[in-house]
């Protein structure tokens, strides 16, 4: 009998699809694992009053939500109606969820977890009553799935499986985005026809391939551009260029071989009748995931590649044709959709631009972009969030504006409005300062990219917000981290802010939000009386000329002109951005009396590309320099005793911390360095395949780059260590292995220093459990206090 790609039978006893080097089945097939039921009234055992929610989907009619709670003290999958007060959970397992999505046909909730708390991921479904709950895809031991978009019928949802790949030893080699073959042409009839025919038999074809870096003047972006198969379309059948660390370079230069997982992106019927229909793979990969699919099922919206190179490819499926590929913005994955009638394609996109915006591209009858326009941008801010309209008539468009969020409604409906000819094009670009963003300055919408000269003769101007966008959303917190809709004209949000517990709120249809109720009160944010500190934003200069930008909280009590124990708080990526939120690390610490300022250094998100990309290479150094000019301010404002600083991240941020502390040994009394790297051979070696792809992009390929690994290690300077240190990890981190900070926290005692290691159970590289990220927060504050105030 038949299997697929994990040894099984395929349900239907066709031929398991088979992997584009012909050495067998194409990486994992999804399997499906029943579960025992949830169904009837749920409660969490213990129940937390100062409780988050988040990321929201609503059924069809807008009347239930499903959501992510940590009211048990875990993230878990509850459902409630939209306006009611009894939520029931739905999944009561230990494993913490990452992601929901309802079914537009309202029969299925499906949302992926990560099992034991660490990086793997699986994707589950279950019905709105809790029964016939249910792995999809990633029970296979050493695998991980990640959720991708429904069907707009609800027939089929596409997840993608990551399998580990053996190294290519060719390292010149760009991933291959492989395709399913022409039996997948029944996908397109399944879809339009709501059918569950057979899905299980897909061939793959040859490689599509991209020509080059996608923002050079003659790559696939550039639907204008002739090719060897047709004017205007692009070929699968090209060469490509291989990663570099220079960063003259453009950042969105295709990664090499070997590194990153074998990916393969399927979709999936959740009642299991038919087997699933393989759509594309894609070998030593950082990322690939199915963002929309067409409504008559002929066309997916695909993002893939690494952090910082990420874009967007268009797959016709019924003949297995790549036609569009171009860059698109990091961040939030859901990087856009296709018209109702897919003649449009709406993207958040980077593309030859300091900041993201939204892109359309004017789509043909057979899926090839015919002209490119902007539909919205703004000079210094990027697109942030993107969510279209079911019915296609409007847009919501979230935008970072200095680290807090602006919300409008875009009219795409509007006739022409992708009236442009040309393509995404370098013209666009601006100097390497970052001052402009797109052609048009900020509040442009509706504004068509022009050719190359007629673009460099307008980038700039002013011009008159069309009425396409209508008014900013007035929002009750800072920052937006979701957008849903809830049924016609109504939309679901998801805010955080810095006096209140994330939540969800709820827009009914006039310009009014209405906070759910079963999210926390603004009063449940903390215990009673001690209010969050509501931050300041900063502004410095970096020893080289550099801008940065921060968020100082200043603990209660203090005369403002009297200079007080603080600790530098580092984010993570290095693309995260500091936002103005609730954070309890924060306010843990500001109570016992020490000052938190947390900066954004180079290479963090929210700044324009140039800023994200100034740190890449040799530019590393700088950005470590950049935390002891934070330092420097946080003392000059008179803010700070410099005579009590400490430094303190997580990830990318606790990097930073083991590095300031043995570049910067005269500055810190101490640090707490959490789950961060501290020798870039070993991170290499035990890290996840697709972070080593995308981190070889930020840090420098670790054969090729090796001396400059070595010296940007900080255990290649531990000599210097001079300051005690708490180091903390989760057990089950796989991004960071706990290795990193054994490693650096032994070195340290072996040359007589203080240094203790925190490890918490059940946790990976983020913190998800109530209990343990009390004691984190509780361990990490007794040490600052204990070091910078006894």
């Amino acid at each position: 009998m038949p299997s697929d790609a994990g040894g099984r039978p395929s349900a239907d006893g066709s031929p398991a699809p088979q992997a584009p080097d012909g050495r067998g089945p194409a990486f994992a097939a999804p399997a499906r694992v029943p579960l025992p039921d949830a169904s009837g009234p749920r409660e969490a055992t213990t129940r937390l009053i100062a409780h988050g929610c988040w990321y929201p989907s609503a059924d069809p009619a807008g009347a239930q939500v499903a959501f992510i709670c940590d009211r048990g003290g875990v993230p878990q999958l509850w459902v409630s109606p939209v306006d009611g007060d009894a939520p029931r959970l739905l999944d009561d397992g230990p494993d913490p969820v990452r992601e929901v999505s309802w079914s537009p046909d309202g029969r299925w909730i499906a949302y992926t977890t990560a099992p034991g708390g660490g990086e793997q991921k699986r994707v589950l479904c279950v019905r709105p009553d809790g029964s016939d709950r249910h792995i999809m895809a990633g029970a296979e031991p050493g695998s991980s799935a990640h959720l991708g978009c429904w069907a707009h019928d609800g027939s089929a949802v596409a997840v993608t499986v990551a399998v580990p790949t053996e190294p290519a030893p060719d390292t010149t080699a760009e991933p291959a985005l492989a395709l399913a073959g022409a039996a997948l042409g029944r996908v397109a009839e399944r879809l339009s026809e709501h059918g569950h025919g057979p899905m299980g038999d897909g061939v793959l074809l040859e490689a599509a391939r991209l020509d080059t870096a996608p923002h050079a003047d003659h790559g696939l972006a550039l639907p204008s551009a002739p090719t060897d198969r047709e004017p205007g379309i692009v070929s699968p059948h090209t060469t490509v260029e291989t990663l570099t660390t220079d960063t003259r370079g453009d950042r969105h230069t295709a990664p090499a071989a070997g590194f990153g997982d074998g990916l393969s992106a399927y979709l999936v019927d959740p009642d299991g009748v038919t087997a699933p229909v393989l759509l594309a793979t894609e070998r030593d990969a950082a990322t690939l995931r199915v963002c929309d699919l067409s409504r008559d099922g002929a066309l997916a919206l695909l993002r893939r590649g690494p952090r910082g190179r990420r874009e967007a490819v268009v797959l016709r499926i019924t003949d297995r044709v790549t036609t569009c590929v171009t860059p698109v913005a990091d961040g939030d994955p859901w990087i856009g959709a296709f018209s109702p009638g897919a003649d449009t394609l709406w993207l958040r996109s980077d593309a030859y631009r300091e900041f993201a915006v939204l892109l359309a591209a004017e789509l043909g009858p057979e899926g090839q972009p015919r002209g490119w326009s902007v539909g919205a941008s703004r000079d210094d801010s990027d697109l942030e969030l993107l969510r279209c309209a079911h019915d296609g008539s409007a847009a919501v468009l979230a935008w970072n504006v200095r680290g807090t969020s602006e919300v409008e409604i875009f009219d795409v409906a509007t006739p022409g409005a992708t009236g442009a000819t040309g393509a995404p094009d370098a013209a666009g670009v601006p100097d390497a300062a970052g001052a402009g963003g797109s052609t048009g300055t900020s509040g442009t919408s509706g504004t068509t990219e022009a050719s190359p000269g007629e673009a460099r003769a307008t980038a700039g101007t002013t011009e008159t917000p069309s009425e396409r966008s209508r008014p900013v959303l007035e929002l009750p917190h800072e920052v937006v981290t979701r957008i849903a809709d809830a049924g016609p004209g109504r939309l679901l949000l998801a805010l955080s802010g810095s006096q209140r517990r994330p939540g969800i709120w709820w827009l009914p249809g006039g310009a009014t939000m209405v906070r759910t109720p079963w999210s926390s009160a603004d009063e449940d944010a903390v215990p009673p009386g001690r209010p969050p500190v509501r931050p300041v934003h900063r502004r410095l200069t970096a020893r080289d000329g550099v801008p940065l930008n921060g968020w100082y909280y200043r603990a209660p009590g203090r005369n403002p002109g009297e200079p007080a124990p603080c600790v530098i708080y580092l984010h993570g990526g290095p693309e995260d951005q500091e936002r103005p939120v609730l954070e309890p690390l924060y306010h843990e610490i500001v109570g016992r009396g020490v000052d938190v300022f947390a900066p954004d250094v180079r290479g963090s998100s929210g700044y324009g590309r140039s800023f994200v990309d100034s740190d890449l290479g040799e530019g590393r150094f700088a950005a470590i320099d950049d935390v002891a000019d934070c330092a420097a301010h946080a003392v000059l404002s008179g803010s700070a005793d410099p005579s009590r600083l400490a430094v303190m991240g997580r990830s990318y941020g606790g990097y930073l911390t083991f590095a300031s502390l043995v570049w910067h040994p005269e500055l810190f009394r101490t640090g707490v360095a959490v789950c961060g790297m501290s020798d870039f051979a070993t991170f290499f070696q035990g890290t996840e395949p697709w972070i080593a792809q995308s981190a070889a992009h930020k840090y420098g390929h670790p054969g090729r780059d090796r001396e400059l690994l070595r010296r940007l290690s900080p255990m290649s300077r531990i000599d210097a260590l001079r300051a005690p240190l708490l180091a903390v990890h989760g057990e089950h981190d796989t991004n960071v292995p706990p290795g990193e900070s054994e490693q650096f926290v032994r070195a340290a005692r072996e040359r007589g220093l203080n240094a203790e290691l925190l490890t918490l159970r059940d946790e990976g590289h983020d913190f998800l459990r109530a209990d343990n990220r009390r004691l984190f927060r509780r361990a990490a504050a007794d040490w600052l206090e204990r070091h910078l105030t006894g």
